[in-house]
């Protein structure tokens, strides 16, 4: 079988190139005329590479074939690099991030934001927070945070004071997390971390509209989302705020910031022997009634299956601790144990 000259472009091997006592390299022609050979076999086109942007040709015989070693076969080359930061590599010389989740959803109380409570909000935590952050986004990891207000007004709280009915205080209830929001906004970016606030409901002149694919791209670009406002409806609480937003951005896991350490048996400030859970199922939450999240806010996760981590935000380096997945609070899954790592 002949081999056309159209199928050879603006090259071909010399005579001495592909014959049976010849080594594997070869010489490159800019004449067009067949390929010259000095015995009887029918040659075969083995590869085409693309070789500084030109298409490179190698051919051996029939009886070469497999015999000869292509210097253009970049399979045959030995890649050797260091892993990245935050990556490690795993058995088979694969690599591996460090982190358990990819994208995640932070929700901080506003009781946590006020620190020792002497203001409504204290700059340390909000830059504790700010700077852990800005840690975990560095090795890739998404964050969006849903930031509660009870630091500055809780409206199941004040629901029936002074005529003032449970739907009008939770909408001041709400308007406090745009304050907070825009608090850690600012933090956060004066330490260089691109952050965009949404707010259930519009306020343009200081915040996003939530719109979730606008909220998803703004974390692919590696920037933080908050979001405020809770669900933009009375009766709901930022919780299932949390649980919402995790489920429609396709986050890994609600990440709970409080003022204590996880979820107690029982009240530690009542029976200072409580004893920390380090897991539980989502069915032990709701059946033993345990003050963690509220009930809609459980139930939306155990039906998207969404696990929650409960911990404390005021010990140093449990939010990054958290976000990467180390074991840190109280984990709230659907088996009630911690994967491995």
């Amino acid at each position: 079988m002949a081999i056309s000259t159209s199928f050879i472009h603006f090259f071909s091997f010399s005579s001495k190139s592909c014959s049976s006592s010849s080594s594997s390299s070869f010489s490159l022609s800019s004449s067009l005329e067949p390929i010259k050979t000095t015995n009887q076999h029918n040659f075969v086109i083995r590869n085409h590479h693309r070789f500084n942007g030109r298409l490179v040709t190698n051919c051996c015989s029939s009886t070469e074939m497999g015999a000869i070693n292509d210097p253009f076969d970049f399979r045959q080359t030995q890649i050797s690099s260091m892993a990245p930061f935050g990556v490690t590599m795993n058995e088979a010389g694969m690599s591996k991030p460090s982190y358990k989740w990819r994208r995640v959803l932070l929700k901080v109380s506003g009781e946590a934001l006020a620190g020792d409570n002497k203001q409504n909000i204290d700059p340390k935590i909000t830059m504790a927070i700010a700077r852990e952050v800005a840690a975990v986004t560095r090795l890739g990891i998404e964050v969006a945070l849903v930031v509660g207000g009870g630091n500055i007004f809780r409206g199941a709280s004040w629901a029936g004071s002074s005529g003032l009915d449970r739907s009008s205080a939770d909408y001041i209830g709400m308007l406090a997390t745009v304050m907070n929001a825009i608090f850690l906004q600012a933090t956060m970016e004066s330490i260089g971390i691109p952050t965009r606030v949404q707010t259930a409901f519009r306020m343009s002149e200081v915040a996003e509209p939530y719109i979730r694919r606008r909220a998803v791209r703004h974390l692919e670009k590696g920037r933080v989302v908050i979001f405020a406002a809770g669900t933009g409806n009375p009766f709901f609480t930022t919780d299932t705020a949390a649980a919402l937003r995790c489920a429609e951005i396709n986050a890994e896991v609600v990440l709970k910031a409080t003022n204590v350490d996880g979820v107690y048996d029982e009240d530690p400030s009542c029976n200072p022997n409580a004893r920390l859970l380090d897991t539980l199922t989502y069915q032990e939450v709701t059946s033993k009634d345990l003050s963690v999240m509220d009930m809609t806010a459980i139930t939306l996760c155990q039906e998207n299956n969404i696990p929650v981590v409960v911990f404390n935000l005021n010990k140093p380096g449990n939010i990054s601790r958290a976000i990467k997945g180390e074991t840190v609070g109280t984990l709230i899954g659907a088996h009630g144990i911690r994967e491995l790592q």
